[in-house]
């Protein structure tokens, strides 16, 4: 089994955060910003899902991840709340 490399998850992974930084300056509003959080949990995933790759035994990185999008998913939720109610 050949694994990847850690290089291209944290090139995405710079990227990712680049974005973040940028999105937060420009537009300082309360959706933006839950928007922008979830960029940054998506980042971590991708952080977690790179190390199962260099330690095969823990699975500790995939159960975080799955967490971590229930958070997201719980996020999202609050967001469309907030939306409906200010329309």
């Amino acid at each position: 089994m050949s694994t990847v490399p850690l290089t291209p998850h944290f090139i995405c992974k710079y990227f990712i955060v680049l974005y973040w930084r940028v999105w937060i300056v420009y537009t300082p509003e309360h959706i933006t910003m839950l928007m922008s959080i979830e960029l940054i949990l998506n980042s971590v995933n991708i952080n977690f899902v790179a190390f199962i790759n260099i330690i095969p035994g823990k699975l500790d990185g995939v159960f975080f991840s799955i967490f971590i999008v229930a958070i997201a998913a719980a996020e999202a939720a609050v967001a469309i709340a907030i939306i409906i109610k200010f329309i």
